[in-house]
């Protein structure tokens, strides 16, 4: 009798340690498909961000004469940068991580950046910001801060980051919703458009939350990537049924609308992308049109939105996904972190504004995937957005939103690994958790945990053990804050 023998592992699976990380090529399939579907609203989000926006010359990114003439070109050069620095992260970084253009960061660049100078000079400061970091992770700079950072913080990030996906899951489903400014109102969100559900879209979204769960608990494989395509098919439904149309109607505010996306079958499949954009950037411009010191705290507020909120997302998807090791470090970080700085740099290259990790890449790892083969299949699902952004549009926020909410649960789950008895590091640890979702960014949530981490230290006379970076990183955050009237001042 002969011994059966095991099958050697694929070339393949070789490569992206599948079976080592305990996945499936289905698997990381099924995870690619689910951050694509869970992130594609980018491709949509981003030229409505950019392209009705307008420089210090009033000049409208991507050329014509009226605002969102350019967004043709800006969706186009969106889904392309998403879709090269994504497959870039699974071959060289091999961890289940997407890229897009950040939001957050596209807003600053828009609004802060590009009002006081030209577009090409704007995104020319992007350049220069992907420039910095990219050096900081060939020096070792950006691993060595990643290795600072106490256990505690990091998995107090990871937490924040599950409340901070979950408000964005609600908030782009229109289930919660900013109060509009009325005299008397006392509180700065509320349930739905008036206080309470209603609208379809509602209806849809909590429709697919309810599925998602019941998915989830019940253990079905691809529970999130299921029940983005069948909430996709209710919405589609609901749509033909009740014309629900978007947020807005013929002009005019339309509350109980799909909130971007409306889920209707598009008069066509295909479009032929427009990459005019690419290459349009002044890399010195900024300083010519601002000056050097306003031009280096635009750069240093980028490059520390662009630094920590990679670092937070890396450290919250990778403990998800079983990842990091008994330190809580990411094994091999230094290959995802120099693709995510490339990645920056690409962004202003391709005038979409700044590239970053992506935090819907959870939904992903919620999904079984685990390794960069997952990335490779999100990366190529970009490429065919860039020919397909009509069906890439049927997917609504109200389908896809639940899945962030869903993870966001996960991640709230190692806060059991908290020691809240300890306040000098609870506090901290606090911080960071509710200032997240709270500010609506991860930066912030990461420096107030910095600074009232070194605070904390010293005043209790326990700064024995903590890494000499934290105090650099504490006193940089102190800076970040305060940007504002140091600009005044400088300037």
């Amino acid at each position: 009798m002969t011994a059966e023998t095991t099958p050697a592992p694929s070339a393949l699976d070789r490569y992206f340690r599948i079976t080592d990380r305990g996945s499936t090529v289905q698997r990381e399939v099924r995870g690619g498909l689910t951050t694509f579907f869970t992130m594609a609203y980018i491709v949509v989000l981003n030229p409505l961000i950019l392209g009705f926006a307008t420089d210090g010359g009033k000049h409208v990114l991507g050329g014509g004469s009226t605002p969102g003439s350019g967004i043709p070109k800006i969706a186009a050069a969106t889904a392309l940068v998403a879709a090269v620095m994504t497959i870039l992260m699974g071959v060289i970084g091999k961890y289940p991580f997407a890229l897009a253009t950040g939001l957050g960061l596209n807003a600053f660049v828009a609004v802060s950046i590009a009002s006081q100078m030209s577009w090409q000079d704007a995104m020319g400061l992007v350049v220069l910001e992907g420039i910095v970091i990219t050096l900081l992770v060939l020096t070792g700079v950006r691993s060595t801060i990643f290795r600072a950072i106490p256990m505690e913080l990091k998995t107090a990030i990871s937490v924040g980051i599950g409340l901070f996906i979950t408000i964005i899951g609600f908030v782009d489903a229109g289930f919660v919703r900013r109060i509009p400014d009325v005299a008397g109102t006392t509180v700065p969100v509320q349930l739905g458009s008036t206080g309470e559900l209603s609208g379809w879209p509602t209806v849809v979204f909590v429709f697919g939350l309810l599925l998602m769960t019941v998915l989830m608990v019940r253990k079905v494989r691809g529970a999130l990537f299921l029940g983005i395509v069948i909430t996709t098919v209710f919405a589609i439904v609901v749509e033909k049924a009740f014309d629900v149309g978007g947020a807005f109607v013929n002009g005019k505010p339309n509350p109980g609308g799909f909130s971007l996306n409306v889920p209707d079958l598009p008069d066509k499949i295909a479009s032929t992308p427009d990459l005019g954009l690419l290459g349009k950037f002044s890399l010195f411009g900024g300083f010519e049109a601002v000056g050097a010191v306003t031009a280096v705290l635009f750069v240093f507020t980028l490059m520390l939105a662009d630094f920590f909120d990679t670092m937070g997302t890396v450290v919250g998807v990778g403990a998800e996904a079983g990842l990091l090791d008994d330190q809580g470090q990411l094994p091999g970080a230094d290959r995802v972190l120099l693709v995510d700085s490339l990645a920056a740099i690409a962004g202003g290259a391709a005038s979409t504004s700044s590239a970053t990790t992506y935090i819907e890449s959870a939904s992903g790892v919620g999904d079984g995937a685990r390794t960069g083969l997952a990335s490779v299949v999100t990366g190529l699902l970009f490429v065919g957005a860039l020919f397909l952004t009509p069906l890439v549009s049927i997917v609504p926020f109200e389908a896809a939103s639940p899945a962030l909410v869903v993870v966001g649960f996960l991640l709230m789950t190692q806060i059991r690994n908290i020691d809240f008895d300890d306040w000098v590091v609870a506090i901290p640890c606090f911080l960071t958790i509710v200032l997240m979702p709270f500010t609506y960014s991860i930066t912030n949530g990461i420096g107030a945990g910095f600074v009232s981490y070194a605070v904390l230290r010293l005043a209790t006379g326990r700064r024995a053990g903590v890494h000499p970076l934290l105090w650099v990183i504490a006193a940089l955050f102190v800076v970040y804050f305060a940007i504002a009237p140091l600009t005044d001042a400088l300037t």
